[in-house]
């Protein structure tokens, strides 16, 4: 036994809370079995003063979405002086807001597609690039919000008029790129492994296809070229050093290297809180690599510290 006592942040109230929900159960009991002392906590605006009340040792950070992978949650826990897991105030801000991501992604040699910012309702009037083109909530998760617009579009999507739209003001348009989804996570200073994403043809790996049994397939090592899939560990674990990240983080690419595909190899993001339900993609990489689910659990606490 570790002695440790790991509270384990989940929940919250952002769009990804279900998410979050199963992400922290998952961990809760894994960390049990590993040996530690948890406690499960659902996070709320008290959440500083129920920290405070159970002072645990490590705050191992399960939540998703706005407030949980933005440097919200990040600041409390400096300014309660708790150690946590995962990256930084500075990193996790920088790394959710998409736009100032591929900034910083570009200026280091990442390969992105290029993007605008835009407001919403002008998004809705007209198009803001050549079709085909992607929307994407500037700082959303799990494809909440996300839409394709396709080359042949009339008109830009009008669900972007909504009243009850959920997803802020500010969007990001980006080039669509086509071919097959990658994904890379890293651990400390390794990159894992390389995963491609099959959602089938008429599908993107949408909140649906990442979450739901069977709504994707994950095939790991990615069937690529070899020169391909080292060029995509090194590029995931340069977007994890020049963000400034700590702990796992997961990096996405597109690969168009169809028949009728560019050839190019293209970085869309990198997530500092990858999803740990039975369907995610980093445990299954960290297996891959050798790690147990609870190694990699223990290793994520043992890893947690302030000033990250």
């Amino acid at each position: 036994m570790t002695g440790k006592h790991v509270a384990v942040l989940m929940g919250g109230w952002s769009s990804e809370r279900e998410v979050s929900l199963s992400s922290g159960k998952a961990c809760a009991d894994g960390l049990r079995n590993a040996g530690y002392k948890v406690t499960e906590v659902d996070v709320d605006r008290k959440i500083s003063s129920v920290l405070r009340n159970l002072n645990p040792d490590v705050a191992f950070n399960a939540l998703h979405g706005p407030y949980g992978e933005d440097g919200l949650i990040q600041g409390v826990l400096e300014f309660l002086n708790i150690p946590y897991t995962h990256s930084g105030v500075l990193a996790s801000a920088l790394a959710m807001d998409k736009q100032k991501a591929k900034r910083i992604a570009k200026a280091a040699g990442i390969p992105v597609a290029e993007s605008v910012l835009i407001d919403r309702h002008q998004a809705a009037k007209e198009h803001p690039m050549k079709p085909p083109y992607v929307i994407k909530p500037v700082s959303e998760g799990s494809s909440f919000g996300v839409l394709i617009v396709q080359q042949d579009a009339m008109h830009p999507p009008q669900e972007l008029t909504r009243d009850d739209w959920p997803y802020g003001e500010h969007l990001m348009a980006e080039r669509f790129v086509g071919g097959r989804e990658l994904t890379c996570s890293v651990m400390g200073n390794v990159a894992l492994a390389v995963t491609e994403i099959q959602t089938g043809s008429e599908k993107f790996y949408d909140f649906e296809a990442k979450y739901s049994d069977g709504g994707s397939k994950h095939v790991i090592p990615a069937k690529i070229k070899p020169n391909i899939y080292q060029e995509i560990l090194k590029l995931s674990l340069k977007a994890h050093e020049v963000m400034g990240c700590r702990g796992v983080t997961r990096s996405d690419f597109r690969l168009d290297d169809g028949p009728m595909g560019s050839g190019e190899l293209i970085w869309l993001e990198v997530n500092t809180q990858p999803g740990m339900t039975a369907t995610s993609l980093l445990p299954e990489q960290a297996a891959h690599a050798g790690h147990s689910w609870e190694e990699l659990l223990s290793w994520i606490v043992e890893d947690a510290s302030c000033n990250r």
